[in-house]
């Protein structure tokens, strides 16, 4: 028997135009887009010879150092067979040379993620940082990032001839020019059209904030009103998006009277708003303005994430001005208190990160929030960031349409006086946590005299708010509390509507002191969380009332100034 091997076909001078030609247009994309940029005063970008030099950036080490990797590779066990999108192409295991790769990078990465735990001499803050480090060292030399150790790329490239990576160059300048990475499909999603569509009207505008007021659609709602305070640093609708994950609409439909706190985007008009206006002129305005209208003693509130935060707050100010009484219960989707255990956005507090915030905002007041979203994308890089280069700039593909995406990449941008004293006060000093540790409109704050009913969520997953952060709430306030863990993170664990039957969540009804109690003792649920909060809430005043007159948007003091979503959530 013989062996034949296939010769690779010899290029022709039409191949070698070819890609002569592509180079040619990748060179004209970037010599246009400094062009453009010199009429803004940019500088001209930076490039080798080479214009696609950074599609394959990393190959070169890749290749050189596989033989000093096999020699790790043997003094290890083979790497775990796990999961891994970023290697499901079967190209990955089929191939020898790109099976050795990935071999090689999970073994690697593996030692170096388990040498941070056996580095002498570091405290857990040093280690911490040096395990985020290393991690996001490991996501970032994955041998799918590069055009020449990706399989996937290759195998487009020779089909297209290339076109997949000039396309990919025009997504990755185009992005460059917008100042953010695209991770959803353009014009796929727009407030008002196909998200944020619960109909409503807004009843009240501020210089911070717009009220929403939304539609009833029973026959009857809950007496007691409910106001839902987002968190300001990003766009309310989270909690509206398509129809089918709208928590909006689901309380809607489910008789709640319910109102929607829309914040303004800040602009330079914002650079002196502070937590007093957080508060004072946000969150109890807020609550007087629908307790007015609709002529009760109290609402039921929630704040998600920061606005949780605030709200805290909020109900130990009420509380020492013997005002209590306005809020008859408080939700917290994924909010901390204490931040003592705040997880992995601490690392991002050092003197250099505060000093280029105020670099950043010196002239205009407020911070973009562009900047914010950058910030938010590193905590879950190999998701937010590196997924996004392969699928975008390499093989030239457009990400696939996701509404929670759209969100995540309408960024909102922050006073900045008010975000840095929110790092230094909250963050670092943790003061909220102090009793008198901070003031608001000079009265001292104890969370410990908050007696308020109380309904905690957090998500098990959570990298933003994680659970054991969240927990601390049940430490400080005094009053009755519910705690519930769901499946999933910050915001699949909050936006999971009952309809999709996904993911689960705990309860515990025994008086647990500790979270790990809690969970040896907790009952798993199956599905969404949302039917048990509503119990809930309907316990603590189940009284309906006709939905009609004041309780329809525009039907009572205040009159419609335009539907929902409001000008606030549009604003850029």
């Amino acid at each position: 028997m013989t062996h034949t091997t296939a010769t690779p076909p010899i290029p022709t001078l039409e191949d070698w135009q070819h890609w002569t030609l592509v180079m040619g247009r990748a060179q004209q994309m970037l010599m246009e887009t400094w062009a453009e940029g010199l009429k803004s005063g940019a500088a001209a970008p930076k490039t080798t010879a080479d214009p696609m030099g950074w599609l394959t950036a990393g190959a070169a080490a890749w290749s050189k150092g596989l033989e000093a990797w096999g020699q790790a590779l043997a003094e290890t066990q083979r790497a775990t067979e796990v999961k891994d999108r970023r290697f499901a192409a079967p190209e990955w295991r089929e191939n020898p040379v790109f099976d050795t790769i990935r071999q090689s990078y999970l073994a690697i990465s593996d030692q170096l993620l388990k040498g941070v735990d056996t580095v002498e001499g570091l405290d857990e803050q040093a280690r911490h940082r040096l395990r985020f480090a290393t991690k996001a060292f490991v996501d970032a030399m994955s041998p799918s990032n590069f055009a020449l150790t990706n399989p996937q790329v290759l195998k487009k490239t020779v089909e297209t001839r290339g076109e997949n990576l000039l396309q990919g160059l025009r997504h990755m300048l185009d992005d460059i020019k917008a100042g953010q990475m695209t991770q959803t499909a353009k014009g796929a999603f727009e407030v008002g059209r196909n998200l944020a569509t619960t109909p409503g009207k807004v009843v009240k505008q501020t210089p911070l904030y717009e009220l929403i007021q939304y539609t009833p659609v029973t026959g009857t709602v809950l007496q007691t009103p409910l106001i839902i305070f987002p968190p300001w640093i990003n766009r309310f609708y989270i909690l509206d998006l398509t129809p089918e994950k709208s928590f909006v609409r689901w309380c809607v439909e489910n008789g709640i009277s319910l109102f929607m706190v829309s914040w303004k985007s800040a602009d330079d008009s914002c650079k002196d708003v502070g937590l007093d206006d957080y508060v004072v002129r946000g969150q109890i305005d807020a609550i007087d303005t629908v307790r007015e209208l609709l002529e009760v003693e109290s609402a039921h509130v929630i704040g998600y994430c920061v606005a949780g935060t605030t709200l805290a707050a909020t109900l130990a100010y009420l509380q020492a001005k013997e005002q209590a009484e306005k809020v008859k219960s408080a939700t917290f989707f994924t909010a901390q208190v204490d931040f003592e255990h705040a997880g992995d956005l601490k690392l991002f507090l050092g003197d250099d990160t505060m000093g280029l915030l105020e670099q950043l905002t010196a002239e205009s007041g407020y911070l973009d929030g562009r900047y914010m979203a950058a910030t938010f994308n590193l905590l879950r890089g190999r998701d937010l960031i590196w997924n996004y280069v392969t699928n975008n700039y390499l093989l030239g593909e457009q990400p696939a349409p996701f509404d929670l995406l759209h969100w995540n990449s309408d960024v909102t941008n922050l006073p900045s006086a008010w975000h840095r004293n929110y790092l230094e006060t909250l963050y670092k000093g943790n003061k909220l946590a102090q009793c008198g540790g901070i003031s608001v409109d000079g009265v001292p704050i104890d969370l410990k005299a908050v007696g308020t009913p109380c309904y905690v969520q957090a998500g098990r997953e959570d990298h933003i708010a994680p659970p054991e952060s969240v927990w601390k709430i049940m430490d400080h306030f005094a009053g009755p509390k519910r705690f519930v863990l769901a499946g999933s993170g910050h915001i699949a664990g909050v936006v999971n509507p009952p309809s999709a039957g996904k993911y689960q969540h705990w309860v515990n009804d025994s008086d647990a002191g500790t979270l790990e109690e809690f969970v040896a003792g907790a009952t798993e649920h199956k599905g969404s969380w949302w039917p048990d909060w509503l119990g809930w809430l309907k316990a603590q005043d189940p009284v309906e009332v006709p939905a009609k007159g004041a309780r329809v948007p525009g039907g009572g003091k205040l009159k419609a100034l335009e539907d929902a979503p409001g000008s606030y959530v549009k604003a850029r």
